[in-house]
């Protein structure tokens, strides 16, 4: 079916800033539903045809491509609205960071105009990735009345935790994501709050940071106060707080009332994509499916899978048509290492045996818990080396296939000879001949310790991230690291491993295959070098808590 466009039409918010959008429909006039999408990456290239079907690590493959294919969603029934954001693109306005309080606002706004069109019959849906993903847990939670249910795929829930900071320590991604994906008529909310004397009183406190200095390029956005204002702010809230509190769906979960279909891939960017899709799961009180994938960059523009999808899901919801998707079990798993894909009901799975594995100081990890003794860890700034220093703790080889799915969790007794130092745990799966794939990671920033325990559970601990408070150089301390769900088999004769280390950089991590490298996480670490004594055995027994799901054996059964 051919379909028209009708482009930047302009849409009134409610204090009566114009946002531009694109239309994707029929010919015919014949009322259909409706699927908006919503974001600052730019509109116009979302249906940008010369680029072609590009996929992960193709030198034309743009993540900011991700709105879906107004082709596809047209030929099946549906019209296809893409906006740009408010301060974005053709949309008048000011851009204040990712998910303002106005992005949910104007996406209850557009909804509503939608609905309100001779060309939609009233149901309204919305589409795409990422961003696009993001704003349609804040629109559902202003909860207009004709957005009838949202499909938020690699949507964070946590804009502090998941997406900025992990473990508390500033990870990179958001700074290239504002200069590349979101240029626009961006201020800093700092800076729209504070007096200009207070504003550059903080941002020369910042410049004075010995690690921010290490890294020239950034300093150079806080020397140069309007190059980067949305970048800023994350610099200048060091700690979760209003300004996060805003922009993470899950401080609203309780308003979003409409069915929700959230999905994500394995490792997904070490924390930002991934965690938030359980967390949807969790906190979201009524219908939420979700969807686990292999690690992969989807193509761009997005294909036929995820458009196929869209329909599936919208058919029900807003055809009422029975298309099967409201009869599969809530959770949909990939199993990385035996290529299953498996449908589940609850998370953590319920059947989880949770097994504790000591750290030893010969570098195992074990059942049995070892005498006292301690290893070292000494690493280098990146001014001095790029060498990235690991300790490692190896299971014996599996007698058998093993699954571990789930959540982990690291208790660590250390002394450090600085106040303050950044833990950044790699699990990986080490195959017989040598061959490693790099399944998660878990951050904390040693300042960031506290442990919120009315929060947390044993495979969860929640960390406030409301101070940071230095370390005493010389003192043991206990340090409890999240770290993100994997869902693994190793084949027989597969370890496991443990990498405790201190630094990352561009260029590492090295993505699984089929990830592109544009979406490298890399964080801002210690300009000092540091000295970690890791103690292991007696009061100070550190360990790592994993998730083994016993139907294929359990060789760590006590």
């Amino acid at each position: 079916m051919t379909f028209i466009s009708e482009r930047d039409l302009a849409v009134p918010m409610r204090d009566g800033v114009l946002l531009r959008a694109d239309v994707y429909r029929t010919p015919d006039d014949v009322p259909r539903p409706a699927l908006l999408a919503l974001s600052p990456y730019g509109k116009g290239k979302q249906t940008l045809g010369a680029m072609g079907s590009q996929p992960g690590g193709s030198p034309l493959w743009d993540g900011g491509v991700e709105a879906g294919d107004p082709g596809y969603l047209t030929d099946h029934g549906y019209v296809h609205v893409i906006a740009d954001a408010r301060g974005s693109g053709h949309s008048e306005g000011l851009y204040r960071g990712w998910m303002a309080k106005q992005d949910g606002e104007d996406g209850h706004d557009l909804v509503e105009w939608i609905a309100a069109q001779p060309w939609c019959d009233g149901n309204v849906g919305m589409v795409g990735i990422s961003a696009f993903g993001t704003v349609q847990l804040h629109a559902a939670a202003e909860q207009p009345p004709h957005l009838k249910a949202i499909m938020p795929w690699n949507a964070p829930a946590d804009f502090y935790r998941e997406a900025t900071h992990h473990g508390g320590i500033v990870q990179t991604f958001f700074q290239d994501l504002y200069a590349r994906s979101m240029r626009g008529r961006a201020v800093s909310v700092v800076a729209e709050q504070e007096s200009d004397e207070a504003f550059r009183a903080r941002l020369e406190e910042a410049s004075a940071d010995p690690d921010l200095r290490m890294y020239t390029t950034l300093w150079n956005m806080v020397d140069n106060p309007e190059s980067n204002p949305s970048f800023h702010d994350v610099l200048l809230n060091p700690l979760d707080g209003p300004f996060y509190r805003e922009r993470s769906a899950n401080s609203r979960y309780d308003r979003i009332q409409i069915p929700v279909y959230a999905r994500s891939a394995w490792w997904a960017y070490a924390h930002m994509h991934l965690v938030g899709t359980f967390e949807h799961f969790t906190g979201i009180p009524g219908l939420c499916k979700i969807r686990v994938d292999e690690p992969v960059d989807e193509e761009r523009p997005l294909g036929e899978d995820y458009n196929a999808e869209v329909v599936r899901w919208y058919d029900h919801w807003l055809k009422g048509e029975r298309t099967g998707i409201a009869d599969e079990p809530p959770i949909t798993l990939f199993l990385q290492g035996s290529g299953e894909t498996r449908h589940e009901h609850e998370w953590p799975l319920a059947r989880t045996e949770w097994t504790t594995l000591f750290l030893c100081p010969d570098g195992s990890l074990g059942s049995d818990p070892p005498a006292e003794a301690t290893r070292e860890l000494l690493q280098r700034p990146l001014v001095e080396t790029r060498e990235i220093e690991r300790l490692r703790y190896l299971t014996p080889p599996l007698a058998a296939p093993l699954e571990l799915t789930g959540p982990f969790a690291l208790t660590l007794h250390a002394a450090l000879d600085q106040p303050d130092a950044n833990w950044i745990v790699v699990l990986v799966d080490v195959a017989p001949d040598g061959t490693e794939r790099e399944l998660t990671r878990g951050y904390l920033k040693a300042s960031h310790r506290a442990v919120d325990e009315a929060r947390s559970e044993p495979w969860l601990p929640f960390h406030p991230h409301d101070e940071a408070v230095p370390v005493v150089p010389g003192e043991v301390v206990e340090y409890r690291i999240a770290i993100s769900p994997t869902a693994n088999v190793f084949p027989a004769d597969h370890r496991l491993a443990l990498d405790l280390t201190m630094l990352d950089h561009r260029g590492d991590p090295r993505p699984p295959p089929g990830v592109s490298p544009v979406h490298m996480p890399w964080h801002i670490c210690s300009s000092a070098t540091t000295r970690a004594t890791i103690h292991h055995g007696n009061g100070a027994r550190s360990s790592l808590l994993v998730p083994v799901i016993a139907e294929r054996g359990h060789p760590w059964a006590s």
